[in-house]
């Protein structure tokens, strides 16, 4: 068998951490790689073209892009760094041959780094490992590189996976540098080292043309999109093709449209080398994983394997008595269609029927993902309702097992009491500490999935918003116990109508308002969290008797407390099991899950 290579192209990933500067590096390789013009004015983080990425300042689907350095063409792949869209990871790293792994100067290695760079030496491709951020004040790269190289031997890679170039950088001005004595002056030692240390990709000549689906997109003009690497041959437009599903079975196609990456956007071409990434129009029956290959010889490439799920949610139609107020789709036909469309181009989620046929379970990475999933969705039109989310436990030979995070915390030393006391009543077990002597410590737990549910709002109240928190999938144990969820009640109201400001200022000395007066309320609904266990039924509506008595002074006029506006994250973070969240395009409204609080009480009982 003879192996050739392509040098005319290099396809490399952007792997890092959340927040290390990946997109904020891709810019300024598209500026510096000729894609834009001089006097084109082009917004930050370009490839973050979705609007909750921009909100968020995170990446959370993986986006091809492309440009030109020394006549070779540079496919690059800028990834998420979060490890619930590790999807998106393993998707983009099938694509490519190589990755850089960027990692700050000050912050070092982090959880997601260790994720997304587990999964890289999985993949065998080869490492450029660019330490960004130099210019901070705080940055030690020094003592990050000699934590990456722990990172790398602590990951069992070998020899040539740890003899990894070395560049510094400081992305937001566009610069790299070989070493931290050099005057940088632009990315050209970057582009340099992609081609000297990023292999071509390799092809068999007398293997026929055969394509492994990596993502899917869609277009009004020419419909659906296949999108991945050619791994051997080349095809023409029009040519007639074959594409073979899990199923083993091959159905044929015929490809109405061929295109390339070339800078952001797509541009039609008549054919494709190997090791190229293009886009295929024209087919309509596909996945992610399958195979596209010549009609006469098809052969299927190995599919897309990734991560099982560890979180599921439900997910159900809208049942309370605003329904229907403020969504314009709300049937659950159209939410199956959606979650069905969604998990076509997302193969980390699962979906599956539910307790009836108004309600679907939803599988998944982490809370993380689902909120994403539920906000993308409401913003869409659609109006629902979604449980707490629940992780996804195993047996294995009669044990029960559970998923297990590693929590990586960095926060003032003071905090470090409060957080071990918290953390510890949630069964996680301190594996390690840091302390620099900076005042600030780094704390390593094992912990519980179901212990991270709803912690991240209380560790950001409990270290006054200082605290950096993250972590990764360490894999199962047997089951560690009993996990207290919220220990406080809730104040919930026992009729419809709407919030009067007098009802609520009475309100407050029973806990904390969720509403604000003019609010819609129904029974059912909760509209405060109380300061002891149990719930309690109340009356938000209640407005002041009007007699003709008269106090000697005028009326005092109510002054409320600000109320921090409901998010969904904070809303799945809250809720316990017999509560959900009602979301709509306007609103989030956390109910109970039986509303009449006569059937709530015998359900309670029984």
């Amino acid at each position: 068998m003879t192996i050739l290579q392509n040098h005319h192209i290099r396809n490399i990933a952007i792997i890092a951490h959340v927040d290390h500067g990946k997109t904020t590096l891709v810019d300024f390789m598209l500026r510096q790689g000729g894609v834009f013009g001089a006097r084109q004015h082009v917004g930050e983080r370009v490839m973050d073209n979705m609007d909750l990425e921009r909100e968020r300042g995170i990446t959370i689907a993986s986006k091809n892009c492309s440009l030109l350095y020394d006549n070779i063409k540079i496919n690059i792949i800028d990834t998420p760094g979060h490890s619930d869209f590790g999807g998106e990871v393993e998707r983009g790293l099938k694509m490519v041959d190589g990755a850089i792994l960027l990692v700050d100067a000050s912050e070092g290695p982090l959880p997601q780094t260790r994720f997304v760079l587990k999964k890289a030496l999985e993949s065998n491709i080869k490492i450029i490992v660019v330490i960004n951020k130099i210019d901070r004040k705080d940055a030690r790269p020094q003592e990050v590189l000699d934590d990456i190289y722990n990172l790398f031997i602590d990951l069992e890679a070998d020899d040539d996976q740890i003899d990894f170039p070395v560049l510094y950088a400081v992305g937001r001005q566009g610069i790299a540098q070989y070493s931290l004595d050099d005057t940088g002056v632009n990315l050209e030692p970057l582009f340099k080292s992609i081609i000297k240390e990023i292999p071509a990709p390799s092809y068999d000549p007398d293997e026929p043309f055969q394509m492994l689906v990596t993502n899917l997109a869609y277009s009004d003009y020419v419909g659906r999109l296949a999108i991945g690497r050619i791994f051997n041959g080349s095809v023409q437009k029009n040519a007639e093709l074959v594409c073979v599903g899990k199923d083993g079975l091959a159905r044929r196609l015929r490809v109405s449209s061929l295109q390339v990456y070339e800078g952001i956007h797509l541009q039609e071409v008549k054919d494709v080398a190997p090791g190229d990434i293009i886009i295929l129009s024209g087919i309509d029956m596909v996945e992610i994983g399958d195979t596209i290959c010549m009609a006469e010889s098809p052969k299927a490439l190995k599919r897309i394997s990734v991560d099982e799920p560890t979180v599921s949610m439900r997910f159900m139609i809208n049942t309370s008595p605003l329904a229907g107020l403020e969504g314009s789709i709300v049937q659950s036909r159209k939410i199956e269609e959606r979650l069905q469309k969604e998990i076509l181009h997302n193969v980390a989620l699962q979906v599956e029927p539910g307790q009836n046929s108004e309600s679907f379970t939803v599988k998944g990475r982490g809370e993380f993902q689902m909120a994403i999933l539920v906000e993308t969705m409401r913003r869409e039109g659609f109006e629902l309702s979604v449980g707490r989310p629940e992780v996804i436990f195993k047996e294995k030979d009669g044990i029960r097992l559970e998923p297990i995070e590693h929590l990586f915390i960095d926060c003032p030393d003071e905090f470090m009491g409060i957080i071990t006391e918290k953390i510890s009543s949630r069964l996680g077990k301190m594996i390690n500490m840091i302390n620099h002597g900076s005042g600030r410590v780094r704390i390593e737990f094992s912990i519980p999935s179901r212990g991270m549910i709803g912690y991240r709002s209380q560790f950001m109240t409990d270290t006054k918003g200082t605290g950096l928190m993250s972590s990764y999938l360490m894999g199962f144990e047997p089951y560690r116990g009993h996990v207290a969820s919220r220990v406080s009640g809730v104040l919930v109201s026992d009729r419809a109508g709407r919030a009067v400001p007098y009802a609520l200022f009475n309100l407050e000395p029973r806990g904390t308002l969720l509403i604000q007066p003019g609010t819609p309320v129904y029974e059912g609904m909760i509209v405060g969290e109380h300061n002891r266990r149990q719930d309690i039924n109340v009356n938000p509506c209640r407005e002041k008797k009007l007699s003709n008595m008269r106090a000697a002074g005028k009326d005092e006029n109510v002054v409320l407390k600000p109320v921090l506006p409901m998010t969904l994250e904070r809303a799945i973070e809250f809720i316990k099991n017999d509560e959900i969240i009602e979301v709509t395009p306007k609103s989030i409204r956390i109910r109970k899950a039986i509303l009449n609080h006569s059937q709530r009480k015998h359900s309670a009982e029984s």
